[in-house]
């Protein structure tokens, strides 16, 4: 199983992350695996085996109808344990990837997934953003200008949250489908704000989408800090404006069930309040495109 494995990698491993594309996999002579549950237990084997060497691997997430366009592309035989190699050697440079460190491959998958789903929310929110042009009567970029207002926007929301640990949802409802980032952001001893710059970009990202599309969304804060309850408040997106939520309407969306519309029991030690003012910087219909 190894030595099979070993064929497929070139400092990196292309892990399918499902049976789905596993099965689609089978479809290729060279790709000489038969059981699912064998070829994980297979690479986590190997991904050990590497490390206790002391040799560095990146896990990427392969994709089979992806990997069959890169092969059309680059003029490769798809039914080639070395073109297979070559498209994961792509993919850890340039992600979605992450480092083996021992963790187990049930905690990676899901790590990885989430990765490529937000790297792609990202990709096609500024893609999206990139295709508005410019505006008819300014000339402005409408994309450019709405990025701009969405990091005022969201640092004007982390501004006003009190400190500690915060968790922001923002979702906009943009055709296709909707689109969704997550940001989490701490308080630092000296009273300054943490945050990851990659989800921060992506959530800026979305909310911009949210703002030059007037789209509907919602943005939703979840505050934390020790010996006091939580607070949760936000605000919903109306034509291109955050519109802040009633304690009422923040309690019914924590509360009820998405499938079935059932009330759920409220979470103990959690306010579900109004948001603080943000300011007339928050107010962002002065200019409309």
């Amino acid at each position: 199983m190894r030595c099979l494995l070993r064929r497929e990698i070139s400092g990196s491993i292309g892990l399918l992350t499902d049976e789905h594309d596993f099965r689609a996999m089978r479809h290729y002579g060279s790709f000489a695996f038969d059981d699912y549950a064998t070829y994980l237990t297979g690479v986590e084997g190997l991904l050990r085996a590497r490390a206790s060497q002391g040799t560095p691997t990146m896990l990427a997430l392969f994709d089979p109808e992806e990997y069959a366009g890169f092969c059309t592309d680059a003029g490769l035989d798809p039914d080639s344990a070395s073109s297979r190699a070559r498209f994961t050697a792509e993919l850890a440079r340039r992600g979605p990837a992450l480092p083996y460190d021992g963790q187990p491959l049930a905690d990676l998958i899901p790590a990885l997934v989430d990765k490529a789903v937000r790297q792609a929310t990202w990709e096609y929110g500024t893609t999206l953003l990139a295709r508005l042009g410019a505006c008819a009567s300014c000339g402005e970029d409408i994309g450019r200008t709405a990025f701009t207002q969405a990091s005022g926007l969201l640092a004007r929301i982390l501004d006003t949250a009190r400190p500690g640990k915060r968790h922001l949802v923002c979702s906009v409802s943009a055709a296709p489908e909707t689109l969704v980032a997550v940001l989490h952001a701490d308080t630092d001893s000296d009273g300054a704000c943490q945050l990851d710059e990659a989800e921060a970009l992506e959530f800026t990202t979305v909310l911009a989408v949210g703002l030059a599309t007037r789209s509907p969304g919602g943005l939703v804060i979840r505050s934390s800090t020790p010996s006091a309850p939580d607070r949760v408040y936000g605000w919903r997106l109306r034509q291109g404006d955050p519109e802040p939520l009633t304690a009422g309407e923040v309690f019914d969306a924590y509360c009820t069930d998405i499938d079935t519309g059932d009330l759920l029991s409220p979470e103990p030690d959690v306010d579900y309040c109004v948001p603080p003012d943000l300011g007339p910087d928050a107010t962002l219909s002065a200019h409309r495109h």
